[in-house]
């Protein structure tokens, strides 16, 4: 899931520019297609997303005898499980050049025990690799207040993000008309609606919670508000409440899309995004929806509050402050016309600054520097 959705297109441009990747992670059904898409070698290791020491171990040594065999000059991670088990695995191999993205941490919304063993991890992870590529200014300080590693190990690649934006498929003007009534009529739209678009796992740190509550409250108000959820349940790591998954089955006023590699189509029709995370690190779908010109409504958090200003390129509420949340909809709701002149100013500013292309000639430009300065 990884390669295919945070990564897409970013291996396949190092191969074309004089490397040879080699793509390694658990298998899944994205698997075929990220070969076939990336053009590169694949190699599964059947990594966790949850803490299982023992198989951690086996995929441990796992990754040590391939980083053996293959001798890479580099290895990039990225995800917090591949982190730990990539970065160690490379040192104790004696590859010399070890990257580690970071794009959002999960222990900033944990607490006691796993709250400390995450951090323990986390430093594990950076002191194992000796380049750590925070994809926000705020991620980056985040890190560095915490004291998690010196900050000469640290470097933010462009502006932020991990793989930029794909300018030429997030833009009004290439959408298929077709497609644009087909998804129209899934929703049975009306022009007369006001929708509140969210997309992600409908789990609860991704805010779905105080969402679905707020929403709930001002749909009474506002008789044409209509909150449409793109993203699939997450029962295993996450789940939310049984009375939210309730609301979000039974509201007519709810419409649950499950995950679609259409989410332009839906940014397209919706009236406002609206991103109640309680963490990330720097988020594509925010990305997306500004170069989509679907003015946004999103919580203070590291990621989001690097993409989004206040009320110059939207809206912003405190996390998980329901009152908030609720007010700023209202405003954007109530200001039709000021949202949109935001949304025209973030479009500019992501066209600028994040797309795809530049991220990867920045990161191609720091691998080739990195490996001069170690031979």
């Amino acid at each position: 899931m990884a390669l295919r959705y945070l990564l897409p297109g970013q291996m396949h441009f190092m191969q074309q520019n004089g490397f040879e990747v080699i793509m390694i992670s658990a298998d899944g059904p994205e698997l075929n297609d990220v070969i076939q898409t990336e053009q590169c070698r694949h190699i599964v290791v059947p990594m966790t997303r949850k803490i299982t020491p023992l198989q951690d171990l086996k995929c441990l040594i796992q990754l040590i005898k391939i980083f053996r065999k293959e001798k890479p000059d580099i290895v990039h991670s990225h995800t917090p499980k591949a982190g730990l088990l990539g970065m160690l695995a490379a040192k104790l191999s004696g590859v010399n050049v070890r990257i580690h993205t970071v794009a959002g941490m999960p222990l900033m919304v944990e607490k006691g025990f796993k709250l400390q063993l995450l951090k323990f991890i986390e430093k594990l992870t950076y002191r194992a690799a000796n380049h750590v590529w925070p994809n926000s200014n705020s991620l980056y300080n985040y890190i560095v207040d915490n004291k998690f590693t010196s900050a000469k190990k640290l470097n933010i690649i462009s502006k932020g993000s991990t793989n930029g934006i794909n300018i030429n498929r997030f833009s009004k003007t290439v959408l298929n008309e077709n497609t644009v009534l087909e998804i129209q009529n899934s929703i049975n739209y009306s022009a007369q609606h006001i929708y509140l678009l969210c997309i992600g796992r409908l789990v609860a740190d991704k805010g779905i919670v105080e969402l679905v509550n707020v929403f709930t409250t001002l749909q009474k108000k506002y008789a044409h508000l209509k909150l449409v959820v793109v993203g699939d349940y997450e029962e295993e790591l996450d789940p939310l409440p049984a009375a939210i998954m309730q609301q979000i089955k039974s509201n007519p006023n709810i419409i649950h899309v499950k995950w679609t590699q259409q989410v332009e189509y839906f940014m397209h029709i919706a009236s406002y995004f609206v991103f109640p995370s309680h963490r990330e690190g720097f988020p594509n779908v925010l990305l997306q929806a500004g170069a989509m010109e679907l003015p946004i409504v999103c919580s203070r958090i590291a990621g989001n509050v690097d993409i989004v200003t206040h009320q110059q390129t939207g809206l912003i509420f405190e996390t998980a402050n329901q009152l908030q949340m609720a007010e700023q909809i209202e405003y954007a709701i109530a200001n039709p016309e000021k949202m949109q002149a935001m949304a025209a100013s973030l479009v500019q500013i992501i066209k600028n600054d994040y797309r795809r292309e530049n991220i990867w000639q920045n990161m191609l430009s720091s691998y080739k520097s990195l490996l001069h300065l170690n031979h």
